[in-house]
This record gives structure tokens, C-alpha cells and sequence, in this order.
């Protein structure tokens, strides 16, 4: 079975940081250059991840500013 692609396992990285609690809603993520020091990837695999999270409403882009934890709709 292959291994899972790079930036489909920082999308869960962050899931799972969103999940438990140690990234609120409105809590900013780090910025691309810090995602990608701190998890050895590309640029490219960052915005891959991010692109996946925010497809699924768990984030939010602001533009120039960052991103962002989404707030919760679900109640």
C-alpha cells in the first residue's frame, strides 16, 4: 500500500490540531514558510493541504493577512 502523499498528511495534521482543540476558530495558522520548516515540505504541498481544508470549510483565507481556523456552524 503506498504511503500517503505529503500534503494529504499535513491536511490531517491540521485536522486533527483543529479537532482536538489546539487550533481554535479564529486562531491563525502558521504562514506557508513556517509550515513548510516545521514539516520538511515544499511550498507546494502546503498550499495542497490548505487548499484541501479549506474545500472542507475547516479554514479560511484572508487575503495578505493568513489563514484561519474557521468558526464552527455545526453548533
Amino acid at each position: 500500500m503506498p504511503a500517503k502523499p505529503k500534503w494529504l498528511q499535513l491536511a490531517d495534521h491540521i485536522r486533527e490540531q483543529i479537532a482536538s482543540g489546539e487550533l481554535a476558530p479564529g486562531d491563525k495558522l502558521p504562514s506557508t514558510a513556517q509550515l513548510c520548516q516545521q514539516h520538511g515540505v515544499s511550498a507546494i504541498v502546503v498550499r495542497q493541504a490548505i487548499f484541501a481544508l479549506r474545500t472542507e470549510g475547516l479554514v479560511e483565507g484572508v487575503q495578505g493577512v493568513g489563514v484561519f481556523v474557521a468558526e464552527r456552524t455545526d453548533g
